[in-house]
């Protein structure tokens, strides 16, 4: 065997033994996955059925790359217990649609939680800056591993996120518009009302990532029982092109329809034409204009809204 041959065994080792050691760490190996009756593959399922409006079997297994029979069968057992719905595609026949039920969603909402304060329990155990290196080596493991060039991945806020989400809409408006800093204060306002008063049966923050970086953000918040306020969609320069922006509206506009909103609307300024665009393509319509000056600049405000 060859002195590379060597090396390269060594590295596969070194995967293993991390592989063993990481199972261990985030208890996959029980016999229920977050102290429940579900293996984490049917965490993982209910997971991409909770930030789906609907999908199908084909979608779902290729997203997570499992086995078309199994998937069937785990399916099967969900809608048997009340937890998803299928309905026929009108497009395909052939094919259903899925969706979370009301007792689904109950299911997933503790299971979740759960999650979260398992890692935040790892987490809290080291300090700030072993909490860094470590998200750091993950990014990198991610990036390293990521099968597609232009694959991204949308998920729920977490712990940290509120602070990237003010930080990067007060660098890139600065940077592309010249906008001065009360436009930072103003979403730092935004994003600390959104978690003081959050939630989570009519409200969502949707982060896109890509590489292990967040890339991307919008916020569906309340503003009455049957209106919904599209807020803070944001794209980073390096992830434009890839349908980052349409998919986060799209994702709030199914998010509404589900919870029985019967409207969204939005207010942003007429110099942001790539937002304006995706609106438009999405069916919202420009119900009113006004000028104001703002964040060191004159621009016209400009309220749009959708029907659901």
């Amino acid at each position: 065997m060859s002195t590379n041959d060597k090396d390269f065994d060594r590295r596969v080792g070194v995967v293993r033994r991390f592989n063993r050691f990481w199972t261990r760490q985030i208890g996959v190996l029980r016999e229920g996955y977050l102290e429940s009756r579900f293996s984490l593959t049917e965490v993982r399922v209910l997971f991409e059925l909770a930030h789906r409006e609907e999908t199908t079997a084909s979608e779902l297994g290729g997203e997570l790359g499992l086995d078309a029979g199994y998937l069937s069968r785990l399916l099967g057992g969900f809608e048997k217990d009340g937890l998803i719905h299928k309905r026929p595609s009108e497009a395909d026949g052939r094919r259903s649609l899925l969706r979370l039920t009301e007792k689904g969603l109950e299911t997933f909402v503790p299971l979740d939680a759960r999650s979260r304060r398992d890692i935040g329990a790892m987490l809290g155990s080291l300090t700030v800056a072993e909490q860094e290196r470590l998200v750091g080596a993950m990014r990198t493991i991610e990036g390293l591993l990521s099968e597609e060039e232009g694959s991204y991945l949308l998920r729920p806020h977490e712990s940290g996120d509120m602070g990237w989400v003010v930080h990067s809409h007060g660098v890139l408006y600065a940077e592309e518009y010249g906008w001065d800093e009360r436009f930072e204060a103003l979403v730092a306002k935004i994003v600390a009302k959104f978690i003081l008063e959050y939630d989570p049966k009519r409200e969502f923050c949707w982060i896109a990532e890509r590489g292990g970086e967040n890339v991307g953000c919008v916020f569906l918040v309340k503003q009455s029982e049957e209106i919904a306020r599209l807020r803070l969609l944001l794209v980073e320069p390096q992830a434009r092109g890839l349908g980052i922006g349409s998919r986060l509206v799209e994702e709030c506009i199914r998010f509404a329809r589900r919870v029985g909103y019967r409207k969204i609307t939005l207010w942003t300024n007429d110099v942001l034409y790539g937002a304006r665009r995706i609106y438009q393509g999405v069916g919202f319509r420009l119900v009113h204009e006004e000028p104001h000056h703002s964040f060191g600049h004159d621009l016209v405000g400009q309220t749009w809204e959708l029907e659901l």
